[in-house]
C-alpha cells in the first residue's frame, strides 16, 4: 500500500502550552513557528508516523521580557537547542480519538510521552485541498525536560509550575 503524507497547515494550527503562575494563575505561551508531518500506510490514521519540530525562538507569552527568560540557558537555551521536536505514532483508541505515543526531546533530554489526540474530521477546502484536523493534549512535569530554574518568593510560593500542559490544534493537509 501507499504511504501518504500530510504535512502541517501553520495557518490553520496552533501549538500552546500553559503553566502556573505563583500557583494562583495561568500564563498561556505559544511556539508560533513550528513543522511538521503525518506518514499513513491506512485510510485512517491508525498507525501514522509523526514527526514534529518548534523553534525555541517563536516563544510568545505576550511578555517580551518573559520570552527572553525562557529562551535562555535558565530554560530552553535556545542558543545551543533552538528545537524542540517529537517523534512518535498515533495509536487509534476510539472512532475519533486516538494516543499519540513518542519521544519528546527537548533540549538535550529525550523521553517517552503520551498525548490525547481527538480527531476533528477530514474536509476538503475552497481549493480542492485534503485536510484533516486534531487536538493534542497532555501533560508533562517540565523538570524532567531539563527546564529545572525555580524561585520562591518571600512568602514562599512558588514562581513556576513543575506541570506543564500543553494543546495544540493542528490541521493537515494531505500532499
Amino acid at each position: 500500500m501507499a504511504t501518504t503524507t500530510w504535512v502541517i497547515d501553520p495557518t490553520h494550527s496552533e501549538v500552546q502550552f500553559k503553566v502556573k503562575h505563583l500557583v494562583i494563575s495561568t500564563v498561556t505561551g505559544a511556539f508560533k513557528t513550528f513543522e511538521g508531518s503525518i506518514e499513513t500506510e491506512n485510510e485512517d490514521f491508525n498507525g501514522a508516523n509523526v514527526q514534529f519540530s518548534a523553534d525555541i525562538d517563536s516563544i510568545d507569552t505576550n511578555q517580551a521580557q518573559r520570552d527572553e527568560h525562557l529562551k535562555s540557558a535558565d530554560f530552553f537555551d535556545a542558543a545551543k537547542h533552538p528545537k524542540l521536536s517529537i517523534k512518535g505514532t498515533l495509536v487509534k483508541k476510539g472512532d475519533e480519538s486516538y494516543t499519540l505515543k513518542g519521544d519528546l526531546t527537548v533540549k538535550d533530554v529525550t523521553k517517552a510521552v503520551e498525548f490525547a489526540v481527538e480527531y476533528g474530521g477530514n474536509m476538503t477546502d475552497f481549493y480542492g485541498n485534503n485536510k484533516s484536523g486534531f487536538e493534542i493534549s497532555g501533560k508533562l512535569n517540565r523538570k524532567e525536560f531539563g527546564l529545572e530554574w525555580s524561585a520562591v518568593t518571600e512568602a514562599g510560593g512558588v514562581v513556576v509550575g513543575d506541570d506543564v500542559k500543553l494543546i495544540a490544534n493542528i490541521q493537515v493537509v494531505k500532499q
